[in-house]
């Protein structure tokens, strides 16, 4: 066994949990936000508690905090803490509101109707509007919840005031964040899932016929969660580095990783096969590995990759900073030396492209090495090290800040969306606070958070449904535990307390994973606090169940009445911008990859990853287990992984084109950009398609790209070769994903078009009135 391997048998413990939570918890966001929500509610119960505060103070406290920390998203610590300052006085008025206005039902109602449209059409303000109306709302709903009067104002004012001075304790002191430690954190949770990813790849080599699909199925969870993480990691470039031309650095090296590790798994998996690997198989869900051909028993060569293979994850695993020995300087030597051809093991050209690709990882992950900032120790280089490090510093010294892209349209009056969603939310808590009262003049205003909260982060009727359906059922299993847990420990405060911190934790902890467990928690959560009011009873918890379903659905029937945005309407919006994007980002890396300028190709491969999540988050409500609509579910998730696909490739080209500057064995060719026409054309005739601008186009098919350029290309005695060969695979494949989305999207074929209108005219079937 190498020494890499040994040195990554002997990490320790610490190390191994660290990484384990750095891959489960990108940038500890996650454990981030619970400790400082829980440590804010402990430090306000605490404060108040010393005052001799009273429960519904204490309550009110403990809540506040919640609000006042989670409602805050501002990345920079100033403008957090200017958000918290003015949070405040929004909090003291809206309370003292719901005190005045408590008995004064009518009265009461209307405002709390006003506040809500105000609220939810502050969005339009950014992340501070966002925040003061979530503020606003959340403590007025605090003031109906403890049926608060205008005699207990002076306690509730001290207490609100306690629980902001916490969270601003907790947020700036004791557990803070700041842009370049969160990036810091980000980079090495990038690295950790990096390593997990090679661990799938290893065991998608190693795995038998009966084995092979739920290994397969490992692969694509690590490539998802890289993908996840690199984009995690783009949206805070800008105010973790220092400067422009270090975020580029960053967004490089990231790229070039991610881009390596997905040939890698693609590559393993053709060669397990007889014929090359269907990309689309490593991004589409249930997809089954290719049967024909599996790899023969264990040889020479494919025990040199397996021990390769580790290697790299030992690559990996000590690719974070101060790290550094002679082991691992010659293990990483070994690796980049399959850059060239003379170093490659006796195999299968299969298996030698995946050695291949094998020293491209590890020339990524010296470079991530470098943008992780650890020493460089180059007393061991040879040549071809060498070789790899003066690439990447040739990289980095023409990397430069880009140029800022002009802001898109806004939309304006009633087709903004926080207008519409403003519109639809007032509309819908009205008929929650009717519908409510009709159940109980006490409970009313839980139908009405409901009605707010699936309206938070969504946009379409669908994506109202399935929110309101999750909360529905978090609610629904959360008052069965919220039962179980009073009836052990009712009566006990401060026992209570101490399981509503625990609830708080896991409640900030699982947002981001399941709106369900969220829901679940909070309502586990309100049963306790409901015993510490005295209000608790079982008939209680039931009639939150109904509210809930009341709330709910008054959310729903909103959105599917008042300004509608139709599923159907919502994705095809985004599909046409992913469609749009792919465009972009095509002609650019091909017209630069044909000798054009330089463009700022990775962000605009990033533009296209960040529009293709948006477009799969709206497919959310066609994708959901219990969807009736098993053929659009599964063409829905098809069109998904092809455009998955169409993005690999896409930034596969673009990371390819931004070597041309800095690599003189690296050649433009002038004919890919008449070759790559015929999918640039391709992608707009789809896109005009979905747009409803175009009925009648069809799409183009011809001849291989390599035959456009002459079977030019096909060398692979060269690095020229190889890398001329690898961009004609990607604009092959590229083409073929896009031809593959022709069909779902109900797309023609040029030729059958022409065929079809050929055959129409010679019987006269398009004659004016002929009906076919």
């Amino acid at each position: 066994m190498c020494g890499g391997v040994k040195a990554a048998a002997g990490r320790s413990v610490r190390t191994r949990l660290r990484d384990r939570l750095a891959a489960s918890d990108p940038g500890l966001l996650r454990l981030t936000a619970g400790l400082r929500m829980v440590g804010s509610v402990a430090l306000v119960l605490a404060v108040l508690a010393l005052a001799g505060a009273g429960v519904a103070q204490l309550v009110a406290g403990a809540m506040t905090a919640t609000v006042a920390t989670f409602a805050i998203r501002e990345r920079q610590r100033g403008a957090q803490a200017v958000t918290l300052a003015l949070g405040l006085p929004v909090a003291l008025v809206s309370v003292s509101l719901g005190a005045a206005l408590n008995e004064r039902v009518a009265v009461g109602d209307v405002f709390f109707v006003a506040l809500i449209f105000c609220a939810v059409y502050a969005r339009r303000f950014g992340d501070r509007g966002t925040a003061l109306g979530l503020i606003g709302f959340q403590v007025y709903f605090l003031s109906l919840f403890i049926g608060a009067s205008a005699d207990e104002l002076p306690g509730l004012w001290a207490a609100l005031a306690v629980a902001f001075a916490c969270s601003a304790v907790m947020r700036f002191a004791v557990v803070p964040v700041t842009p370049a430690g969160l990036l810091a954190r980000l980079r090495e949770a990038f690295r950790a899932r990096l390593a997990q990813l090679v661990t799938a790849q290893v065991a998608l080599l190693d795995a038998d016929a009966d084995e092979v699909d739920e290994a397969l199925a490992d692969v694509r969870t690590g490539t998802a969660r890289l993908h996840e993480t690199a984009l995690m990691i783009q949206t805070r470039l800008e105010q973790g580095t220092s400067d422009a031309s270090s975020a580029r650095l960053v967004q490089r090296r990231i790229a070039d990783a991610e881009i390596t590790a997905e040939r890698l798994g693609l590559l393993l998996l053709t060669a397990r096969s007889a014929e090359r690997a269907d990309t689309l198989t490593l991004y589409l869900p249930g997809a089954p590995a290719p049967e024909a051909g599996r790899m023969s028993p264990p040889d020479e060569a494919t025990a040199a990759l397996r021990r390769d293979l580790l290697s790299l994850r030992s690559q990996v695993l000590y690719a974070g900073p101060g790290v550094e020995g002679t082991s691992i300087a010659h293990v990483r030597n070994r690796l980049l030396a399959y850059r060239d051809e003379e170093n490659l093991p006796a195999c299968p050209p299969a298996l030698q492209d995946v050695f291949r690709v094998i020293g491209e990882a590890a020339r990524a992950v010296m470079g991530l090495r470098i943008a992780l900032g650890g020493p460089q120790d180059e007393s061991d280089d040879t040549p071809a090290t060498a070789l790899s490090r003066e690439e990447l510093d040739a990289e980095d010294a023409a990397i430069d800040a880009g140029e800022e892209g002009e802001p898109a349209e806004q939309a304006t009056g009633l087709r903004r969306p926080t207008t519409r969603a403003a519109v639809q939310v007032t509309v819908g808590s009205s008929l929650a606070i009717a519908g409510g009262e009709l159940l109980s003049s006490q409970g009313w205003y839980w139908a009405v958070l409901t009605c707010w909260l699936v309206f938070i982060n969504t946009e379409s009727t669908g994506e109202i449904l399935v929110k309101g359906y999750r909360r529905l059922v978090g609610t629904v299993l959360g008052v069965v535990a919220g039962i179980a847990l009073a009836t052990l420990v009712g009566g006990h405060a401060w026992t209570v307390f101490a399981l509503i911190l625990v609830l708080i934790f896991a409640m900030a902890f699982t947002a981001p994973l399941s709106y369900t467990l969220m829901s679940f928690f909070v309502t586990a959560m309100v049963g306790l606090l409901y015993t510490l009011l005295h209000t608790y009873s079982w008939e209680v918890l039931v009639l939150r169940v109904a509210e809930t379903a009341l709330g709910a659905a008054c959310g729903v029937f909103a959105a599917a009445l008042v300004l509608p945005v139709r599923t159907d309407r919502r994705t095809n919006e985004l599909l046409a911008t992913v469609l749009e994007r792919l465009t972009e980002v095509t002609e650019a890396a091909v017209d630069q990859l044909s000798g054009g300028p330089a463009a700022d190709l990775l962000d605009r491969a990033r533009e296209l990853d960040k529009a293709l999540g948006e477009l799969r988050a709206a497919t959310q409500p066609l994708t959901h287990p219990v969807t009736p609509l098993r053929g659009r579910r599964d063409t829905a998730r098809y069109v998904v992984a092809l455009l998955e696909t169409c993005a690999y490739h896409a930034r596969s080209l673009a990371a390819t084109a931004e070597l041309l500057p800095t690599h003189p064995s690296i050649a433009a060719d002038p004919r890919l950009r008449g070759a790559a026409a015929r999918t640039v054309r391709n992608i707009a005739t789809i896109a005009a398609r979905v747009a409803g601008e175009d009925a009648t186009a069809g799409i183009e098919t011809g001849p291989s790209f390599a035959s456009l350029l002459g079977g030019s290309g096909g060398d692979g005695a060269s690095r020229y070769g190889r890398i001329t060969g690898r961009v004609l695979r990607h604009l092959e494949r590229l083409d073929e994903a896009v031809v593959g989305l022709a069909r779902p999207l109900d797309v023609p074929l040029a030729s059958d078009d022409r065929a079809v209108k050929a055959a129409r005219s010679k019987d006269g079937s398009d004659t004016p009135g002929h009906r076919g």
